[in-house]
Formats: C-alpha cells, sequence, structure tokens
C-alpha cells in the first residue's frame, strides 16, 4: 500500500453547495476571449500563483504531464509572433476548409496577431509525451493537460486578468524558440493581461443549460 494521508474536504450544507455554484457560474459566465490588451505590466507572482493553481489538476498516473513557460522578453513574444503568423498566413491562404474561415468570420480572426506582442506575459502550455530521457511513460496526456489548462483559464480570469486561447497550428516552433525537449509538444499558447479600455468581443451565444446536459 502506498503511503495516505487524511482527506482535507469541506462539505457544504445543500443551500450553501448550491450558492457557490451559482456565484462561480455568475463570475466565469464573464470570462471571454480578448484580442486587444493593455500594454501595462501585470503582477507576474499572481500570474505564477495561477499557474500553481494548474498544476494541482489530476493526471494520469500521476504523471503531470506539463510544463507551463511565463514569457514576458519583448524579443522572445516577437519572435513568437512572426512565427505564429507566418502559419496563420498558410491557414487562412488555404490549409483552412471554406467552412472553417465561414465558421471564423462572426469572431473577427485573421492572420495577423499584434496581441501576442502587445500582451505583457504569454504562457506557452507543453504537454509531456514522456520522460525527458524519453522513457518514463506518461499517460492520457491530452486529457491530463486540457484539465489543468481549464484551471489555469480559470484561475487568471477569476484573479482579473483576461486571457485568450490561441492554438496557430503547426506549433513546433515554439519548441524551437523556448528551447523545449523533443519530449514535450506545444499545446497552448495563453496571452495574459489587461483588456484595453473600451475592449469589445463578438456577441456571441452560449448553448443552453438543456442542450448541453443530460440527466438520467
Amino acid at each position: 500500500m502506498p503511503p495516505m494521508e487524511p482527506l482535507n474536504f469541506q462539505v457544504h450544507e445543500t443551500g450553501a453547495a448550491l450558492d457557490e455554484a451559482e456565484a462561480f457560474l455568475q463570475r466565469v459566465q464573464s470570462r471571454r476571449s480578448v484580442r486587444h490588451f493593455r500594454l501595462n505590466p501585470i503582477s507576474l507572482d499572481a500570474v505564477e500563483r495561477c499557474i500553481a493553481a494548474a498544476a494541482t489538476a489530476p493526471s494520469g498516473a500521476n504523471k503531470q504531464p506539463w510544463t507551463f513557460v511565463l514569457i514576458t522578453d519583448p524579443k522572445l513574444k516577437r519572435r513568437i509572433r512572426e512565427a505564429a503568423e507566418l502559419e496563420e498566413h498558410a491557414f487562412y491562404a488555404g490549409r483552412a476548409s471554406e467552412q472553417w474561415l465561414e465558421d471564423l468570420e462572426p469572431l473577427g480572426t485573421g492572420p495577423e496577431k499584434p496581441f501576442l506582442e502587445e500582451a505583457p506575459a504569454l504562457i506557452a502550455v507543453f504537454a509531456q509525451r514522456s520522460g525527458e530521457d524519453g522513457e518514463a511513460r506518461h499517460y492520457y496526456v491530452q486529457e491530463s493537460v486540457g484539465i489543468a489548462v481549464g484551471i489555469l483559464l480559470t484561475a487568471l480570469h477569476l484573479s482579473g486578468f483576461a486571457t485568450l486561447t490561441h492554438t496557430p497550428a503547426p506549433m513546433a516552433f515554439l519548441r524551437e524558440i523556448l528551447e523545449r525537449p523533443r519530449s514535450e509538444r506545444p499545446y497552448l499558447l495563453i496571452p495574459v493581461g489587461l483588456p484595453v479600455e473600451g475592449c469589445e468581443v463578438p456577441a456571441i451565444e452560449r448553448k443552453r443549460l438543456d442542450e448541453v446536459l443530460i440527466r438520467r
């Protein structure tokens, strides 16, 4: 048997549980993807605490197969933007299907990615396919890193930061620029900062609860 320890868990009364859930829902409903950031610096200590929260996520066999690279160096951000835009221009010029581009049109996206330089911080998330030695096996990597990213985005939002999930494809350039081992695969790039004054986002609708929830 592995060593065990007492569970630290707080049980809420039914009414309190509903109140907590409703308050959380109200806060996360205001999270939106932001593409226009102020140039103001932000608290990197707070961002690191959010990354620490993400690193508490459950993972297959507790392998914790994630690496978070926090980037603030302007030269690195410029290199990342230039490399990302090369891929994005190829995407919009022919790699994407007509249906894909049609679905993106209401969001107002395009190949230019100034937010990669304007945001005061970028978080590059890498998925560890194995240990650095290539021998230590990792399990359910996609699922584990996805859960960690969900916690990270929520923690950043609740800490007062605006974010964007950016996935230029392919993203191999991130591993090269950030000098990560081949055992890691770029998973996601997250600009972090504060929205510009008067920031606007696309007027979108969420699916209703009865469209996504099935009770049996």
